[in-house]
């Protein structure tokens, strides 16, 4: 068994294997540090690099166009919506034009707002009962009949504060 000892201790020191382990040692730190050089290394080879700028370079020039067409669609729509509106107002005002060219609905449109009656009838004027309470100034002159609006008018001419 002394005998073993030795013999591992004579190799162990001896140049051979001192040179073997060195060559060893050597090698495993230059793979080392071949293998942290590749991880340090950049992914980004020279092709990847040139295909970013050039996406780069095209979100950048194609940036504003872009910000232009959508926001004139966004006029476009409104204006849409504009014309839709001026067009159902112009259908509503042609009807009104046209039921106003019936003789029929003029005469009774012009009784109800001017309060007249034809020849031998008799008109009456049914009135509110808490308009009483109210002054003239508040009912307002759209609620009143036109008449009522003109002697207003007449006796605050007469005031001298005015």
């Amino acid at each position: 068994m002394a005998g073993r000892v030795r013999d591992r201790d004579r190799d162990r020191f001896s140049t051979a294997t001192r040179l073997r382990l060195l060559g060893e040692q050597t090698a495993e730190r230059v793979y080392r540090s071949q293998t942290r050089r590749q991880a340090r290394r950049s992914r980004l080879t020279g092709r990847a690099a040139l295909l970013a700028l050039v996406l780069c370079t095209l979100v950048v020039a194609l940036a504003y166009p872009i910000r232009q067409y959508v926001s004139q669609r966004g006029e476009i729509a409104d204006l849409q919506r504009q014309q839709q509106e001026a067009q159902r107002r112009v259908d509503r005002l042609r009807d009104e034009k046209a039921r106003w060219q019936d003789d029929s609905y003029a005469e009774q449109r012009i009784r109800d707002r001017l309060h007249l009656v034809m020849p031998g009838e008799t008109g009456y004027i049914a009135r509110d009962p808490d308009a009483a309470k109210r002054t003239r100034s508040e009912q307002g002159a759209a609620g009143r009949p036109w008449y009522s609006n003109v002697w207003d008018g007449v006796d605050k001419a007469d005031r001298p504060d005015n």
